[in-house]
């Protein structure tokens, strides 16, 4: 992955990487995999990432699902595939959770993801932002688990809701039955997991591209956000 130096890197606290998307032909966000090989291998089919495209993964690429590792193997072994750092991968970090298949490079990759990647005009994280804050005020925490400006659950408001930007930020970590567009704020979790979509983003294009995920996970309707795109 490219990165570069950026006024941006100086102005924020957490743990960020900036790149360059100009050397780069497509690129896209994806949403939370959680362990979902089948549907994360049909997704990259469908898009046909390319040796001078990129994917960018917003976070929990483990846990719940049955092929935790062999997710993490997939896209740590390719060039073409970089992700932030989820609250599941930080679970996993911090011992509040475990997966028995991972190894010492497992954990070292997990310790290796940022919690956000940016590019001009645009914020990779898994969780969200304060529109009340500036980007310099949030922690790693923050980006990694935002779902309300007063708090992390599904009572809302969410944060998207109000957030005007710059930058346009890409977010996973609360789960959608429908991928969300704004113009300043992109959802993409769409509960792969739990029988929905695993959406891709075209950045390029402006469009989301999904396919349909496997339920391994039962979830109660009450934490699925249904929202209208703007």
């Amino acid at each position: 992955m490219t990165t570069t130096n950026s006024a941006f890197d100086d102005s924020v606290s957490f743990d960020h990487r900036h790149i360059d998307l100009d050397t780069r032909d497509d690129v896209y966000v994806i949403g939370d995999v959680h362990g979902c090989l089948d549907s994360l291998e049909a997704l990259l089919d469908t898009l046909d990432v390319g040796a001078n495209d990129l994917a960018v993964f917003v976070g929990d690429l483990v846990r719940k699902g049955p092929e935790s590792k062999a997710v993490l193997d997939r896209v740590r072994r390719s060039s073409q595939l970089v992700s932030v750092r989820g609250n599941n991968e930080q679970k996993l970090l911090e011992g509040e959770a475990s997966l028995p298949d991972l190894d010492v490079v497992d954990y070292q990759y997990l310790e290796s993801l940022p919690a956000a990647i940016s590019w001009d005009g645009g914020l990779v994280v898994h969780g969200g932002i304060d529109p009340s804050r500036s980007l310099s005020a949030h922690s790693n925490e923050d980006v990694l688990t935002l779902r309300s400006p007063d708090g992390d659950g599904y009572d809302g408001p969410f944060w998207f809701e109000s957030y005007e930007g710059p930058p346009r930020v890409f977010f996973g970590h609360t789960v959608l039955a429908d991928p969300i567009e704004r113009e300043w704020a992109v959802g993409l979790d769409t509960g792969c997991v739990y029988g929905g979509k695993l959406t891709a983003y075209d950045v390029r294009r402006g469009e989301a591209i999904s396919v349909v995920g496997t339920s391994h996970v039962e979830r109660s309707s009450e934490k699925i956000v249904t929202t209208d795109s703007e």
